[in-house]
């Protein structure tokens, strides 16, 4: 039984740096992300779409995660399809390797473009330019691989994207022990499903996601001390956390500011010490002075 055509713009990619693979997709089709991007950490990422084989997703990974290259593996996948002339594949190995394909009978404007680290493709586009926009963009945009994603995504989109229009967007980034509590390998998969404009609210979800579960560097840490316990100690008093003013950061105090990150989602962005997240900071003083406890 074949799905509806997938119709979709998107890029797969590997960062170096961090050792992350992601996928980002658009498509005028429900929940494109349920069925177009997959990803295993230090194996790579795939995206399956046009009338899109979802088999080509673990399996992919399976082939990649034995060490198998991206071109090899895109092959082996397609080979054995009787479909394949409707499919359209995108795939990056662990070592940064890609790969795209496009069956001959993907409604045009169909196709797709590689380079080191990353691979894009389109069909039922408004044109190659959609490919090509997303191209510069990727080459151009620094930053982590989710904000290179999205922006590549972005550009996608606001150069013509689906000519269909607009429904659904996606985002899957993965990392070993990049998950919530560091139990499973997917740092981020943000879905937006059915939407007018579903590229911006996708990018909206990525800066409630970064407020949450962003863990802060050395230099965004600020020691507890001095006027800063007396102004936490207040703060978590009038929010209904603590009892009693403090003069120095002791058990009760840390507990109470746990409870509070707890409170709001924030538990990811914690740090050991007498120390606080600026970001947890500012997200205490704005519920203390509008009393949202």
């Amino acid at each position: 039984m074949r799905l509806p055509c997938l119709c979709t713009f998107s890029v797969v990619a590997k960062d170096e740096a961090s050792d992350e693979w992601g996928v980002a997709v658009a498509s005028k089709f429900l929940a494109a992300g349920s069925v177009v991007p997959w990803g295993k950490a230090n194996a790579g990422a795939i995206a399956t779409q046009a009338w899109a084989n979802i088999s080509f997703g673990p399996d992919g990974l399976t082939l990649l995660e034995s060490g198998m290259p991206a071109r090899e593996t895109l092959e082996q996948l397609v080979a054995k399809d009787e479909g394949r002339e409707h499919r359209q594949l995108g795939i990056v190995d662990r070592e940064g390797r890609a790969a795209t394909y496009t069956g001959a009978e993907c409604l045009d404007w169909a196709g797709g473009v590689t380079g080191d680290g990353f691979s894009i493709q389109g069909n039922i586009l408004t044109g190659p330019e959609v490919v090509e926009s997303m191209k510069e963009t990727f080459l151009s945009t620094e930053g982590t691989l989710t904000e290179r994603l999205l922006a590549t995504l972005y550009a996608g989109d606001r150069s013509g994207g689906d000519k269909r229009g607009r429904q659904s967007a996606a985002i899957l980034v993965v990392r070993e022990g990049g998950s919530y509590g560091g139990y499973t390998d997917k740092a981020l998969d943000l879905r937006v499903d059915d939407h007018t404009d579903p590229v911006p609210e996708l990018r909206r979800l990525y800066s409630i996601h970064q407020l949450l579960f962003e863990k802060a560097g050395d230099d965004e840490l600020i020691d507890i001390r001095g006027p800063l316990v007396s102004e936490l100690a207040t703060a978590l008093q009038g929010l209904g956390y603590l009892n009693g003013k403090r003069s120095e950061f002791d058990e009760e105090l840390a507990s109470a500011l746990r409870t509070f990150m707890g409170a709001e989602n924030l538990e990811e962005r914690w740090v050991e010490g007498p120390r606080i997240d600026r970001t947890v900071l500012e997200e205490l003083r704005r519920k203390a002075e509008h009393g949202e406890g």
